[in-house]
Order: C-alpha cells, then sequence, then structure tokens
C-alpha cells in the first residue's frame, strides 16, 4: 500500500517520519514542486506542543540540539519599556516542558531529512491536477509528468492545488499586514550577541507600535531572526515589493535598539518579503483517498507561532491514528474529526491576536498595552497548559 505525500516542508516531512515509525509497512514517497529542498521563511519560534510531538516520533534529541531553547518572551513598547512578559523557566519547571524554543527553518529541514533514509523525495515536481479514480490517486504533474497511488497526503502549502479544487469555496484572505524577514549573525557581521544593546540569547521580542511590529528571536550560533510587520491597505502592495533596509529603517528605526542595528547587519539580498495570508477554518480535511495536512488544511496567520506546530502535531496524530485503523480512508475520516476544532480554535484566534497587534489608533493601543500589564503570570502558564492538551 502506497501512500503519496505532497511537499517536503516541515509537514511533508514529519509526515513521513511519524508514518515511517507508526506504519512501517508502507510504501512512501514524496514529491516536491522546487527544484531543491531549500527552507522557505527563515527562523521559527515553537511551542511545548511541538516539541512534545517530536518526542512522539524519536526526533526531540535531535531537534532541540539544532535549536535554541527560549526563556523569556517579551512583548515590549516603541521605547523598550515591557508590556508584557513570560517567564518560561517557571512554566518549564511547573509543567515539566519546554515552552518555547527557536530553530532556522533550513536546520529542523535537515534534522527531518536524516531520519528519513531510503524516502524517494522527488524534486521539480509541482502538482498541475489530480483526481481520484476508483481505487487510486493519479497526479499529475506540471512537467507532463504523472503518478498513481493509493492515497495522498497532501502537505502543499497555503496554496494546495488539493484544497483548491476539493474545497473551491476556500478562500485566501489578507489579514492586513505584511511582513519582512531576514536572519543575521553567524559570521563577521554579528560575531556576538554582545554586539548589540539590550539583546539576551535567550530572551525573544515583539515590539508593538502603531500599525507595526519588530520581533527579534535568537537562534543558535549567534545569529538572530528577525521579523517587521506593517499596516498595508491591500495585498501585493507595490511600493512595498521595492523596500530594502533603507526603507526598512524609516518605518521601524524609530523603535528602540537593538531594532535599527539588526536592519542595519541585515545583507538586503536575503530580506524576505511576504503578505500575512491564512483562510478562514474549513469542515473537511478527509476526501476518501485524499486528506490536507498542515498549512494545505488550516494556515494561520503566524501571531500565534502554531502554523508549524500545528502541522507537527496532525502529522504524529495521523501515524498513530494509521496505527490504530487499518485502512487509511477510515483514518483520514477520523482524524479530520479529532483536529477540525483544534485548528479551527488557533486560526482564529491568532487572527484576532493579529489584529490587537497591529492596532494603529494610538487610544485602543495605549489601552491594549494597559490590559495587558494587568495580566496576570499564571495566564501565560495557562495558555502553555492549553497548548500541551492534545491527545496524540
Amino acid at each position: 500500500m502506497k501512500i503519496t505525500i505532497i511537499g517536503a516542508g516541515i509537514a511533508g516531512l514529519t509526515v513521513a517520519i511519524s508514518l515511517r515509525k507508526f506504519r512501517p509497512d508502507l510504501e512512501l514517497e514524496i514529491y516536491e514542486g522546487s527544484p531543491e529542498l531549500r527552507a522557505a521563511g527563515a527562523g521559527l519560534a515553537l511551542g511545548a506542543n511541538a516539541i512534545l510531538g517530536f518526542d512522539h516520533i524519536g526526533v526531540k534529541t535531535e531537534v532541540l540540539a539544532a535549536s535554541n531553547v527560549l526563556e523569556c518572551f517579551k512583548i515590549l513598547d516603541p521605547k523598550g519599556r515591557v508590556i508584557t512578559q513570560s517567564d518560561n523557566l517557571v512554566i518549564n519547571r511547573n509543567l515539566q516542558t519546554i515552552s518555547n524554543f527557536a530553530v532556522h527553518r533550513a536546520d529542523l529541514q535537515q534534522v527531518l531529512l536524516a531520519q528519513l533514509p531510503g524516502v524517494a523525495i522527488n524534486l521539480c515536481k509541482r502538482v498541475w491536477d489530480f483526481r481520484q479514480v476508483e481505487n487510486e490517486v493519479q497526479i499529475c504533474f506540471a512537467d507532463g509528468s504523472s503518478t498513481r497511488s493509493d492515497y495522498v497526503v497532501a502537505t502543499d502549502g497555503i496554496h494546495s492545488i488539493f484544497r483548491k479544487k476539493l474545497l473551491p469555496e476556500s478562500k485566501i484572505r489578507f489579514a492586513g499586514y505584511t511582513c519582512w524577514r531576514g536572519v543575521v549573525g553567524g559570521g563577521e557581521d554579528l560575531p556576538s550577541f554582545k554586539n548589540l544593546r539590550g539583546l539576551n540569547p535567550a530572551t525573544a521580542s515583539e515590539t508593538w507600535g502603531l500599525g507595526k511590529r519588530f520581533g527579534i528571536v535568537p537562534l543558535p550560533n549567534d545569529r538572530i531572526y528577525w521579523f517587521a510587520c506593517l499596516n498595508s491597505p491591500k495585498a501585493k502592495e507595490e511600493r512595498f515589493a521595492a523596500f530594502g533596509k533603507q526603507e526598512l529603517l524609516e518605518n521601524f528605526g524609530e523603535l528602540h535598539a537593538p531594532i535599527p542595528e539588526i536592519i542595519q547587519l541585515t545583507d538586503p539580498s536575503k530580506i524576505l518579503w511576504n503578505d500575512i495570508l491564512d483562510f478562514s477554518p474549513v469542515k473537511n480535511f478527509a476526501f476518501d483517498r485524499v486528506l490536507l495536512l498542515g498549512d494545505a488544511a488550516h494556515a494561520t496567520t503566524p501571531n500565534m507561532g502554531q502554523g508549524a506546530c500545528q502541522a507537527i502535531e496532525g502529522a504524529v496524530i495521523l501515524g498513530k491514528t494509521l496505527a490504530k485503523i487499518a485502512d487509511p480512508q477510515a483514518a483520514f475520516q477520523a482524524f479530520e474529526q479529532v483536529r477540525l476544532k483544534r485548528t479551527a480554535l488557533i486560526v482564529n484566534r491568532s487572527w484576532q491576536l493579529g489584529k490587537l497587534a497591529q492596532l494603529a489608533n494610538p487610544v485602543l493601543a495605549a489601552l491594549r498595552n494597559g490590559v495587558f500589564r494587568l495580566v496576570p503570570d499564571q495566564m501565560n502558564e495557562r495558555q502553555v497548559k492549553e497548548l500541551l492538551d492534545v491527545e496524540f
């Protein structure tokens, strides 16, 4: 019995590891549209549920070896004053977990790839179309080739060909803000975190301005992953496509140190730009012999750091479901019932948090900050506990 995985990102590779662990009798193959296995994006900040999922499939140690465990997360105002913060060390001790860690996407991808010797990964295979016929799924690629499989797990991202065909009413929505990302460090440009004022290599932060945010996430090997979000009147705003360091400094340079210095240190050719997108929660993930998983099923805005986490959760749960239910088609249906409510909650909550974080009205932003400063420390622990409340 063959299961074909579409997409070799974090979701697809984790699915392959999970299926190999829990259903070693299955034949697996992966098809990836890109010409090389190059991780899109820059860094990832992952939560306790991700490390719990990696533990279930036996790669926790390897993932943590490539990661930076974060001891604290702060939300700051433009002058660097604390709005709210989470003491991860206390949470970790109380819940016996690792509540936040950061990893470069490329590093995580290499860790996952190392767990898949012998699994065929076919590159330059962008899916053009597919159809389910009798007892198989026929897949056609943009290069004119095709393949057949007993079952398909589609992890081909927010622009999934499979979701577009199976759920044509599901439309991608623009969150109202756009984002630049980059990584600095690990070389001559930033030999040590000590070069930057006010930066702790164990602390991640977000600075909330008016209609803008800047995030700093320390990675291993003296690197920093950063992101800068700015409100936009529409998606694909042409003037933002031309933004470089100078334009970023004009928009974010007034924020506290070391934000201007980080922008200055970034290689302009390595700054990535994307609008922030998601789609409203859908009602189905399982469609006979095809299952949607990861961003193809429940793309979310990055405000909770749960996009990759939910894909990892789903990959592990799929493997364990197939271990209990031998028939993949029935397992797909069971998986859907378990995952729909949780992923919808994450998508909706993240959307709402993004609207709060990107407030441009100074009165509403001041009110928001005041309310956040009153949030008790126990609330942060409760949120981590909710993320850990998942039935693997």
